[in-house]
């Protein structure tokens, strides 16, 4: 059965696009059949899988829009063994001329139906903002991750963001869950850093998973060569975290299937 994950947080630079990517090709490395879905005008997730934004003909843009269908627009990241339905910059027009249609909010859920079925996970990585895009991945996504930094701004970000999530709930999409809260770049040397990551398993308890994402340099490098980190240096220490995050999903996902009967 597919779950489609948003990766979602309005604060920029927490590790939204790195977890989005690294995640896919992790997940890809155990057989799953994976589809990552940039959803960000930045298109950064489509350059970090070695896909370049300049050279789309078509994108997530022409999706949204109606004038593309999925299965026409979705591309092979040239390694790790996933799927990419890629963005530009043109996304930001298509946010714009959404804003005047009607069921707006419904579109890329709908634009997924055809395809949804020939992948195990479908990650979608969404702009640092909660604007129209972020509203589509959600009402499209069975659940919510949340990449978060250990640091009190953090926290701040995080309480508009859930209030976002139950809106959605309430209104489009009452499957949505908080799927889970990863902790990013984190440094154990820093006493802020364990004393928000203390507060948040506190506070969230099962739903912060295990694994620790750590500041490393290798994971800093691997978008600039444009591809995963389990691909640039897999002994790293960042690859090796991805890695242990999608075993943690994987065994999440068996046990709500066993549970489910």
């Amino acid at each position: 059965m597919t779950r489609i994950i948003a990766i979602a947080n309005q604060k920029g630079g927490v590790g939204k696009t790195t977890t989005c990517v690294n995640l896919a090709a992790s997940l890809a490395a155990t057989q799953r059949r994976v589809l990552l879905i940039d959803i960000d005008p930045q298109g950064n997730a489509t350059m970090g899988c070695g896909i370049s934004k300049m050279e789309l003909e078509r994108s997530t843009c022409d999706v949204l829009l109606g004038e593309e269908t999925a299965a026409n627009t979705i591309v092979s990241a040239p390694v790790g063994g996933f799927a990419v339905l890629p963005s530009n910059e043109d996304l930001t027009l298509a946010e714009v001329q959404l804003l005047q249609e009607i069921g707006r909010e419904m579109r890329l859920r709908k634009a997924l139906e055809p395809v949804r079925g020939l992948y195990d996970f479908i990650l979608i990585d969404c702009p640092p903002s909660i604007n129209m895009l972020t509203v589509n991945a959600l009402t499209a996504a069975d659940g919510v991750l949340i990449p978060m930094q250990c640091e009190y701004y953090a926290l701040e970000g995080l309480s508009s963001l859930l209030n976002m999530i139950e809106q959605v709930r309430s209104t489009v999409n009452p499957e949505l869950e908080v799927f889970g809260l990863l902790r990013t770049m984190v440094d154990p040397r820093i006493n802020l850093s364990n004393e928000v990551s203390e507060q948040l398993v506190a506070h969230f308890d099962d739903k912060v998973f295990r694994t620790v994402v750590p500041r490393n340099v290798r994971l800093a490098e691997a978008p600039s060569f444009g591809r995963p980190v389990l691909y640039h240096d897999k002994e790293s220490r960042g690859a090796i975290a991805y890695l242990a995050l999608a075993g943690e999903i994987l065994r999440r996902e068996d046990a709500r299937q066993l549970k489910a009967g």
